[in-house]
């Protein structure tokens, strides 16, 4: 599982882009209106929404609060520092954890039977081989420490104890979450706009010009955000707290 870890790790950033691929592989629906009834979409649509928004809130708020800089180093697993502050004082990987209720989240969105059967196993299956590969890394830098962390604090299940006073005994810096995630977050924002827009004919009833006037807007929106965003960062206009 380690070494299955270590070579997912160095192609994590290739994965994602295969998994949201993935969501318009022509699929059986997770909701159907037989079962579900003619407004049968409500359901997909606000399951989905309100699982990857939680996904991404969980990202913002372990950038926001403590950076963790364990991105990797030479595409291989590296950490500077044991970060046990701020979300990782409730949870060893509350990014992953981020991550799969996105993913989950786009899965319900796009009401894809296969993708939640099939890729979304494939992803917790990898993401846990990835784990295990950085927490032997981790063990062998800081040995006693690192267990004695791993001993109080769970692997994937967020502990919600303490949380209030995590959130008020930090400085929340949404600049910074929107200067490391801009990526992540736009590419995540056109998959949702795709997703409603082509998938949901029912949004628009049916009517195709309005539905690629929304496409257009809404993507031509986020793509000047996203180019603004890279812009104040790269000229240093606008840096992280």
């Amino acid at each position: 599982m380690i070494s299955i870890g270590n070579f997912f790790f160095k192609y994590r950033n290739q994965l994602f882009i295969f998994l949201y691929a993935a969501l318009f592989i022509p699929s059986p629906p997770l909701f159907t209106p037989e079962v579900f009834g003619e407004h049968y979409y409500v359901w997909p649509i606000t399951i989905g929404l309100i699982v990857t928004v939680t996904g991404q809130l969980i990202r913002g708020a372990s950038i926001g609060l403590v950076y963790i800089v364990r991105g990797g180093k030479d595409k291989k697993v590296y950490a500077e520092d044991l970060v046990t502050q701020g979300m990782f004082n409730h949870c060893r990987n509350p990014l992953y954890v981020g991550n799969i209720l996105m993913l989950v989240g786009v899965g319900i969105l796009c009401n894809s039977l296969i993708y939640m059967t099939v890729f979304i196993p494939l992803f917790l299956f990898i993401y846990q081989a990835i784990v295990l590969a950085e927490e032997k890394f981790l063990r062998g830098k800081f040995g006693a420490q690192f267990d004695a962390y791993c001993s109080r604090v769970n692997r994937w299940l967020i502990n919600p104890v303490g949380l209030g006073d995590t959130f008020s005994s930090h400085d929340f810096s949404a600049s910074r979450w929107i200067l490391k995630e801009y990526n992540t977050q736009f590419v995540w924002l056109v998959g949702i706009t795709l997703i409603l827009l082509v998938h949901y004919p029912q949004l628009t009833h049916s009517d195709e010009s309005l539905r690629n006037t929304l496409l257009g807007v809404s993507l031509g929106a986020l793509t000047f955000l996203y180019l603004l965003v890279k812009y104040l960062k790269k000229s240093g206009k606008w840096a992280a707290e």
